[in-house]
């Protein structure tokens, strides 16, 4: 499974951002150890005033685990990788917290410690530990026989079209998907040889190369976001300069959004905004299909955790009712008689606790493959908005390329616009 982890202040925060119900599905706080606290946003502040007595700032690690899409494991496997993290960091004994998430038809968990040791009163110290993840991470595939991602194969293999928080926001402003961007410019760079090769396969995207004010050289789309260049190709600026020189025949930023205003039809534009506005309307209807289902599992859920809880207090005081008290208590504490049944008690509790969660693992599993037909759904309607916006903006390149090849077309829309000087 893929574990991503920090090193981390500011505990409030993060125990809202974990609790957070709106955002995922479904959230399920399973474990909370060594803590004084009985909720996640008590223990967090109870580790950062500990953590006042030392100079540790960032007194908290916090970790991601998530298994493949197709993978479903059980909280027992969770609980085994978290062991075997823990041990391979340092982190044995620690104040911890595991939190469960649920989200388009996937399961994953977040673990947070905390490094203060309250013996020593010192953070655990984490040398190397995104390397010791990586190797942890590595170990989990081999052992339940995942097919292995090409970035935990060999580093030169990671995915190119990984993207950073601001390109993901911008790319969701453009209502397209980032990974598609990065992947198409690439595609253009790569079958590219110069500036104008260049160019000239980012018009067939609806792409314009333009002159950047800081960054170089810059893309601009139809819509008049502008990209780095450098940033969406992961190469270095002196890279790109190499390739495609330093850019000063290209037009500027304002000078590319201009041409594009000029050259974009309303028909084009409104093809685009018909084409949103299908998608919104399909997509509306499948995201209430989803707020009812994860109501209907929520309460489904909140049934199977209330009759679970009448049943172990109603299994407690069964138990409760084989020790005997007084000088029949007294008589079977000499015989020894009541550390048996105390003994088969507890085995009892135990075997009753791992009943329980069973259960609740099939009904989790049952729901995760309900929701991820719908989720099945939902990814179809986002690879046909995708196409259809693919083939509108290589009709908007056509278009470009129409009226750069046809000069008459300037004269005809200066004539038509009366660009011309009035002499008085």
């Amino acid at each position: 499974m893929i574990l991503k982890g920090s090193q981390r202040s500011g505990g409030r925060d993060l125990a809202v951002h974990l609790m957070n119900s709106t955002d995922n599905e479904h959230v399920r706080l399973h474990e909370l150890r060594g803590f004084a606290s009985h909720d996640l946003k008590s223990a967090f502040l109870e580790a950062e005033a500990i953590s006042l007595g030392t100079k540790c700032r960032q007194y908290l690690f916090s970790l991601s685990l998530s298994p493949p899409e197709y993978a479903a494991l059980s909280e027992g496997a969770f609980e085994r990788a978290i062991e075997a993290i823990e041990t391979r960091l340092g982190l044995e004994g620690q104040p911890r917290a595991i939190v469960f998430h649920e989200k388009e038809g996937r399961r994953h968990a977040h673990c947070v410690w905390s490094r203060i040791d309250a013996d020593t009163m010192t953070a655990r110290p984490l040398p190397f530990f995104k390397k010791k993840l990586m190797e942890v991470s590595r170990d989990l595939y081999l052992e339940h026989g995942w097919q292995l991602p090409r970035g935990l194969e060999s580093p030169a293999e990671r995915n190119p079209t990984n993207f950073t928080l601001a390109e993901w926001q911008q790319a969701k402003r453009m209502g397209i998907d980032p990974r598609w961007l990065k992947s198409t410019l690439q595609a253009c760079w790569n079958r590219s040889d110069g500036a104008r090769a260049f160019a000239a396969s980012l018009e067939e995207r609806g792409f314009v190369l333009a002159r950047g004010d800081r960054r170089g050289h810059v893309v601009v789309d139809h819509q008049g976001e502008v990209h780095s260049l450098s940033r969406a190709l992961g190469l270095k600026t002196k890279d790109v300069r190499a390739r495609l020189g330093e850019g000063d025949a290209l037009p500027s930023v304002d000078a590319a959004k201009s041409l594009i205003a000029s050259r974009m039809t309303p028909a084009l534009k409104r093809h685009i905004e018909e084409s949103r506005t299908q998608f919104l309307q399909r997509a509306a209807t499948l995201s209430h299909y989803k707020m009812q289902m994860t109501h209907l599992h929520r309460a489904a859920r909140q049934a199977l955790e209330d009759r679970h809880a009448q049943e172990f207090l109603a299994e407690t005081k069964e138990r409760a009712s084989r020790l005997p008290k007084g000088l029949r208590g007294l008589w079977h504490r000499i015989t020894g008689r009541y550390q048996e049944v105390r003994v088969q008690n507890e085995r009892e509790a135990k075997l009753s606790r791992e009943r329980q969660a069973q259960e609740r693992q099939r009904l989790i599993e049952a729901q995760l493959d309900q929701r991820r037909v719908l989720q099945a759904e939902i990814k179809a309607l986002r690879a046909r908005q995708a196409r259809q916006l693919l083939e509108l903006r290589a009709d908007i390149a056509r278009y470009l390329r129409f009226t750069r090849s046809d000069p008459s077309t300037d004269r005809q829309r200066s004539a038509s616009l009366d660009l011309r000087l009035s002499r008085q």
